[in-house]
């Protein structure tokens, strides 16, 4: 099993909102199969369907990542940066390099914004793909690759990049390190 947490939340959506398979497949321009294999845990989901099935939803994507609520500002400290989910990087698929995303707001309700704290680990390259929003990526450790449109770039630390995601794009650490980001990702509602 993948990720179980971030399926069975996808399932309770859909099942709530009274949708079947193919109806959020058809609304968030996902593979049926994708779906069914997110929802019962098959497969480490990726970043942009997940943007994509969270907006067919009507929710955030925190939504689907988180697992509490609270209202008023969040303060999260170093050590309770808790793991939220272990991504592909934008694709669904085994060989690609893996994100694992740590929440620096799980408990803020009714947010814009996405901070996370990434560790993007070395994986082959895959296709670009792009998702409705803006992203905001600060190198914190090693250096990263960001292909975006035709162009690459590569940062290192205490580099930032700032890009609308709807052009296609890929993030991938540079080389065989690993490396430490914080990103922050806005979708509109």
């Amino acid at each position: 099993m993948a990720d179980s947490h971030i399926g069975t939340k996808v399932a309770t959506v859909r099942e709530s909102l009274g949708l079947t398979c193919e109806q959020l497949a058809e609304r968030s321009a996902c593979d049926v199969a994708t779906i069914e294999r997110i929802e019962a845990g098959e497969v480490v989901p990726s970043l942009a369907p997940l943007i994509k099935i969270s907006r067919a939803l009507g929710v955030r994507l925190g939504t689907l990542l988180d697992d509490d609520t609270q209202v008023g500002p969040v303060v999260t400290r170093a050590e309770e940066a808790a793991e939220v989910a272990r991504l592909k990087s934008l694709e669904t698929g085994v060989g690609a390099g893996t994100l694992d995303f740590f929440s620096l707001a799980a408990g803020k309700s009714a947010r814009h914004m996405e901070p996370f704290l990434i560790d993007v680990h070395p994986g082959e390259d895959h296709s670009l793909s792009g998702h409705e929003g803006e992203e905001f990526l600060f190198v914190m450790s090693g250096e990263l690759e960001v292909a975006y449109g035709k162009d690459v770039h590569t940062l290192g630390v205490g580099d930032s990049i700032y890009y609308d995601s709807i052009v296609p794009h890929q993030v991938r650490a540079a080389g065989d390190a690993p490396a430490r980001i914080l990103a922050v990702v806005y979708t509109p509602a």
